[in-house]
């Protein structure tokens, strides 16, 4: 065959066979080796669970409750796909996190009241860790005896005090609101006055200024810008003398108030020496 052989149709020569060979021992190795280890795993399987009835099968009454929670408890195992921490995923099922102290607080007695009330007879607590020691009693005593000197009844009386002093002075606000109430109409009256007043005196004001801005123009004889400062002087002048007028004519409005007063107590003082000059006579 010169070194040349016919398989299947095809000529094939030493080198391609023997690579061929090659492959095909590679792909079954590796076939068989993957059915070994599949094989291997489920044995493995095969034998915890055929371990697990065998000693379900061979124990007695007593310890039928452990090996059942073993197996129980091997099955949660396989069961848990959630790849969570145990302590999260006890939390997650109203559990306590931690089956033993994992750090030093968990060891105070603060957490084990903090987990008995969380999770009650459940997290394997004393329940005797929730009573205060002595030193806390004592404390709490001192404490209260401080921020709260008063008894029950002291405490009571003292409300019923506050509760009088609170009415009076709500009574005492309701008088006084009705009391205002009925000056309300006056404060009208009186607040409407005192802005007609105020508008009286505006309109005056504003009347005098133009009197005397008429006066001022008339005085020149022709109309004149009141931003001259010809104007501006002899306004302010016009100003001055009104304001000089005003000023005598209040003093001699004092003056004749004042004679008046006298006058009149002299009047009164003429009339009593009058009348005690005529008693003597009469007697």
């Amino acid at each position: 065959m010169a070194g040349f052989v016919r398989l299947c149709g095809y000529v094939l020569n030493k080198q391609s066979i023997r690579d061929v060979v090659c492959f095909e021992n590679a792909f079954i190795r590796h076939t068989v080796l993957k059915r070994i280890d599949h094989d291997v795993k489920y044995l493995k399987t095969e034998a915890v669970d055929t371990t697990l009835i065998d000693e379900a099968s061979t124990v007695t009454d007593e310890d039928e409750g452990e090996v059942m929670a073993k197996k129980e408890e091997e099955i949660q195992r396989k069961r848990n796909k959630s790849r969570l921490n145990p302590q999260h995923r006890n939390l997650l099922h109203g559990k306590m996190p931690y089956s033993e102290p994992m750090d030093w607080f968990h060891e105070t007695v603060k957490y084990k009241r903090k987990m008995y009330g969380r999770y009650g007879q459940s997290s394997g607590i004393i329940p005797g860790v929730m009573w205060p020691t002595r030193e806390e009693i004592e404390e709490t005593k001192e404490y209260e005896s401080i921020a709260y000197p008063y008894t029950i009844q002291e405490q009571m009386s003292k409300v019923e005090e506050k509760k009088k002093e609170d009415l009076a002075l709500l009574k005492a606000r309701e008088e006084d609101v009705l009391k205002k109430f009925a000056k309300l109409e006056q404060w009208k009256l009186d607040v409407k006055a005192n802005a007609a007043k105020k508008l009286a005196t505006v309109e005056a004001a504003k009347a005098k200024k133009d009197r005397l801005v008429e006066e001022v123009r008339r005085h020149f004889g022709f109309k004149i810008d009141p931003r001259d400062d010809r104007f501006k002087e002899l306004l302010e002048q016009k100003e001055k003398e009104e304001r000089k007028k005003a000023k005598e004519a209040k003093k001699k409005a004092r003056q004749e108030l004042v004679t008046a007063r006298l006058e009149e107590q002299i009047k009164i003082a003429e009339k009593d020496r009058k009348e005690a000059s005529n008693i003597p006579e009469k007697s």
